[in-house]
């Protein structure tokens, strides 16, 4: 017995035995009560040291405690608490317009943060993905089915990795059409996401074709801005091709804020639209159009003002941030094959599992990468020179090899994720075609199927 209890019930019944109040009282009816004040005694201790089970798991956010933002789920986020507190949400002259910049943006999001606590847990790697296309019908015959699965296949990827996707089908601004219709949408959703600390434009006609391959946000950590590029060719060659636009990284902070609004001052909302296309084309040789771009306006930034940009963008060119796909479609087959050499060899590569702990299997894979060189895959292909919702396409190719090339990229990024399901394309040429994939695929050699 709890030595707590026994001196309790024993103060107890020392009292009982006092007859000052009792003893006009029956013994039947002293007895009785007695045995019912003690009773509730023990019961009122016991239950103070044994409170009612619970089987119905609580979990608690680190960082909220407040009555204002209780947590609905341990494993994310509040999505039904709005606090009455003011935020840059409630200040009339706060806008979503391209023309109109955003001061002390920091300031406000960590305000916003202040009162949503439940979002700040993970901030540091919450992305969200943006994209988008044309608001009308394309052209090209087979264009929206494949604008349908490009958008799929971004999905997809953020299905596996836990990043939110907006898409856009709409010009934001009137005048920022093509290349310049993404920086409203990219600003926008800046201010839609405060809870994000990077916004990842890419462009419809880029596709992930690597569904394991986790961005290493350790490595931008000081700096703004990602996008592929090389910067010898920015400073020694200046050419227009020395980086791509169409795939960038971008956190979500008050530096980014001025350089969205910076780079798009450049583009068709500007008076000196013009002027810009002239000194790009006199700067940038390589420039075949007149008209001011949104990559040769970057390129003209960081060459012009590398001082206060060269820092804050990273430009990424140790794997393919994105790649040109004319290089890139040729390796998807020997990719294929080295990965299924080194799965034949380990068997919990090939072990089957559920999707959503695919991060895991990419963390195996890594150390095995390194075995495979060149043929490791790829891990954004970009169409660039082909439109597939207008038909268009530069000259040095023709339309088919264009749309055959995506079809072929997209079965072979889409084979990764129906594994997880069970099937595979067993031509990726042909999208219709599909085969259940064996228990134990790929089928081990012999000798090697516990290794």
């Amino acid at each position: 017995m709890n030595p707590d209890l026994s001196h309790f019930q024993s103060s107890a019944m020392a009292k009982l035995r006092s007859r000052s109040f009792w003893s006009h009282l029956s013994d039947a009816f002293l007895f009785f009560a007695a045995a019912f004040l003690a009773l509730v005694l023990v019961w009122s201790f016991w239950s103070y040291f044994t409170p009612t089970p619970n089987f119905l798991p609580t979990f608690t956010h680190p960082s909220s405690n407040s009555k204002n933002n209780p947590v609905e789920s341990g494993f994310g986020v509040n999505l039904k608490s709005d606090p009455k507190d003011p935020t840059f949400y409630d200040d009339p002259e706060m806008s979503y317009s391209i023309e109109k910049p955003v001061k002390d943006w920091d300031g406000k999001r960590k305000e916003w943060l202040k009162h949503h606590p439940s979002f700040t847990a993970g901030a540091r790697e919450r992305i969200v993905l943006v994209t988008g296309s044309q608001p009308k019908p394309c052209k090209n015959p087979v264009g929206d089915h494949l604008l349908l699965r490009l958008f799929k296949n971004k999905v997809d990827y953020c299905r596996i990795h836990g990043c939110d996707v907006f898409y856009n089908n709409l010009l934001l601004h009137p005048k920022m059409k093509s290349f310049w219709a993404k920086f409203p949408i990219v600003k926008a959703a800046m201010l839609a996401h405060p809870e994000a600390e990077w916004i990842w434009w890419v462009d419809s006609d880029a596709l992930f074709t690597d569904m394991e391959f986790k961005l290493p946000l350790e490595r931008y950590k000081n700096h703004n801005m990602v996008v592929n590029g090389w910067p010898e060719l920015i400073y020694n060659k200046r050419s227009w091709t020395s980086l791509n636009a169409g795939v960038f990284l971008v956190r979500n902070c008050q530096w980014s804020m001025g350089l969205i609004s910076t780079w798009s001052n450049m583009g068709p909302i500007s008076e000196d639209y013009e002027k810009w296309g002239q000194i790009q084309r006199s700067m940038f040789k390589d420039k075949l159009f007149p008209e001011s771009d949104d990559q040769s306006a970057l390129i003209y930034l960081l060459y012009k003002e590398k001082e206060k940009y060269y820092d804050h963008i990273y430009l990424e060119k140790e794997f393919y941030f994105q790649g040109y796909w004319v290089d890139l479609i040729g390796v998807y087959d020997n990719t294929t094959e080295r990965y299924l050499q080194m799965e034949r060899k380990v068997a919990r590569l090939r072990r089957r599992h559920a999707e959503k702990v695919s991060e895991q299997y990419a963390a195996f894979r890594e150390e095995f990468l390194k075995e495979t060189g060149k043929w490791k895959r790829p891990f954004i292909t970009h169409f660039t020179g082909c439109e597939p919702c207008s038909g268009n396409h530069n000259q040095k190719y023709d339309g088919e090899t264009c749309w055959e090339g995506m079809v072929k990229a997209l079965n072979f990024a889409d084979n990764q994720i129906l594994r997880n399901y069970g099937f595979l394309h067993s031509d990726l040429l042909d999208s219709s075609t599909v085969t259940e994939v064996p228990f134990d695929y790929p089928n081990p050699t012999d000798g090697e199927r516990f290794s």
